[in-house]
């Protein structure tokens, strides 16, 4: 069975550099896991490495999608399977998406067809808001803070689901098969020393010219509904403080902070290094030599 490495963590761990660490030392490649930064445009908020962080290892599903196109897990799952077995090289998956990764290492079968392109004239008279009631209505589980009313697109492809199968935009399902021989890095810290990590991260990102990414964005009626992006467009639209706005996405990342490492630990084998105990090249050296005890055995 073909070997594949992972690296994840909560955001704000350190992931990204020790993922590329990773790769310089084996000469391996990294494909992105991340359900944001696939898209272009959403550069700061995504914290997606810059050319020069990357260090020369090659990265794969990185800004290859215009931020007005759609893009779902089986594509990422069907792209990243395509570049894992194109050659005899150990990749590795980086990135806090854990459904993206998961349905790559495991026989996920998606059961929605392909989006009819002639779907959206059955609702070419319902406005936005009156189309994302109706969506409610179908599929009252859907997760209101990802799925912006706006975001006419999605909504639309959210019904047509809800329609064809009369279930959620994200069925699937998983079998309890792996398809490749895994090992999971998962990179953990203390909570404190994370969410003041987490708290410095979004500060660099504002300072960066975050809001500026976003609200150009907001002006060309593109809706990610991505952390860092969303909390912004109530600023936008006069309804909050920039600060309050700032505070919601502190406080939204420590959030999905903390659903990625439930994820992990109930979802997949996983092998945690904890980052708050020991310095990062401790941790490296540690993880190193678990590497090399999976690629011989």
């Amino acid at each position: 069975m073909k070997k594949v490495l992972v690296v994840v963590g909560p955001t704000a761990v350190g992931k990204t550099k020790m993922a590329i660490e990773i790769a310089k030392h084996y000469n391996f490649e990294i494909i992105s896991g991340d359900s944001v930064a696939i898209y272009k445009r959403l550069d700061i908020g995504s914290a997606k490495p810059t050319k020069e962080e990357m260090d020369g290892v090659k990265h794969y599903l990185v800004d290859i999608i215009d931020p007005k196109e759609e893009y779902s897990v089986k594509e990422f799952q069907t792209e990243a399977r395509k570049i894992i077995d194109s050659s005899d090289d150990i990749k590795i998956i980086s990135g806090g998406t854990g459904l993206y990764i998961e349905s790559v290492l495991y026989n996920y079968e998606f059961n929605a067809s392909k989006r009819d392109l002639n779907y959206e004239d059955k609702y070419k008279d319902f406005s936005n808001d009156e189309l994302y009631k109706l969506l409610l209505e179908r599929d009252p589980n859907i997760d209101q803070n990802k799925l912006h009313p706006n975001n006419r697109k999605r909504v639309l492809r959210a019904l047509e689901v809800s329609e064809e199968l009369n279930e959620s935009i994200h069925s699937f399902n998983k079998k309890d098969e792996k398809m490749y021989d895994y090992f999971i890095v998962y990179l953990s810290m203390e909570r404190k020393k994370l969410y003041e990590r987490i708290e410095k991260r979004v500060d660099i990102m504002i300072n960066d010219g975050l809001i500026e990414e976003v609200k150009s964005l907001y002006d060309d009626k593109i809706f990610p509904h991505a952390i860092g992006y969303k909390e912004l467009y109530p600023y936008f639209d006069g309804l909050i403080s920039k600060e309050t706005a700032i505070e919601e996405i502190k406080k939204d990342t420590r959030h999905l902070a903390k659903r990625q490492e439930t994820w992990f630990k109930n979802q997949m084998d996983t092998h945690f290094y904890d980052l708050s105990k020991e310095s990062f090249n401790e941790v490296f050296n540690h993880i190193i030599s678990d590497i090399d005890g999976w690629l011989k055995s």
